[in-house]
């Protein structure tokens, strides 16, 4: 059965980000579930952004719809129209609902709305002009300052440095082979981290913040767990279902 509500945590200072939107209670990456991030006390609303055929950027996590869609497209390979068209299942019931894949402009504007800082995965091996239109689109909308790039992709991040120096910018990583060089290189490029559950140990995270990295660390939905994350200092915790 699906989950209510959200399961409350004692955060402290750690910030709270909601993976895909509020995504154990409303279908992941719609802006069902990011309006339902939006209502709740979240710092920020994380979602994942890929490239369209026609060169605009949907939000999705997969690169093909078939994991939520009758239909299976790629999404580099398909126009927005065709995209647009597609209905979401809701993986929590069997009511008609109407659930679309949003456009990057259409979580911009959301995000704003609510007062939530964008939380953006770029997912795309996306080139300096697309990296540069997606800084465009944010900064139409007055909303620069209110956005988190995240990306396993480290030349995306590069690219977003070069753009814009300013940005907030995580490295996402699973688990890592090597701390002390992986800690080297984002300090070098004051890049920040964001690690995989069950990779992070508090000596990591203090290693880190010496170094003045800040520490996100995804995607945590056990309680216990998260809130010893809240006493090791991380700054931030990406969840499907903890506020």
């Amino acid at each position: 059965m699906k989950p209510m509500n959200t399961i409350c945590i004692r955060s402290g200072n750690t910030r709270m980000i909601a993976h895909r939107g509020v995504s154990k209670l409303e279908a992941q990456n719609t802006a069902s579930a990011f309006v339902a991030a939006g209502n709740r006390s979240y710092f920020g609303i994380e979602t994942d952004v890929y490239h369209t055929r026609d060169g605009q950027y949907v939000l999705i996590h997969n690169g093909s719809t078939g994991a939520y869609a009758d239909v299976d497209l790629p999404i580099e390979g398909t126009d927005y129209a065709d995209l647009r068209d597609l209905e979401i299942r809701d993986p929590f019931g069997s009511t008609r609902r109407d659930l679309r894949i949003p456009l990057l402009t259409d979580y911009i504007h959301l995000c704003e709305r609510y007062g939530k800082i964008g939380v953006l995965e770029l997912k795309s091996d996306f080139t300096k002009e697309q990296i540069a239109e997606i800084i465009e689109l944010y900064r139409r909308a007055e909303a620069l300052d209110h956005v988190i790039f995240i990306s396993f992709n480290w030349d995306n991040l590069i690219r977003v440095r070069k753009i814009r120096p300013e940005a907030n910018v995580q490295y996402l990583v699973g688990n890592p082979d090597d701390w002390d060089s992986l800690i080297d290189q984002l300090a070098e490029h004051h890049i920040d981290l964001d690690a995989a559950t069950g990779t992070l140990t508090e000596d990591v995270i203090t290693r880190c913040h010496e170094r003045g990295i800040l520490v996100n660390c995804w995607t945590i939905d056990d309680p216990v767990f998260a809130e010893k994350l809240v006493r090791w200092g991380a700054d931030f915790i990406t969840t499907n279902i903890l506020e």
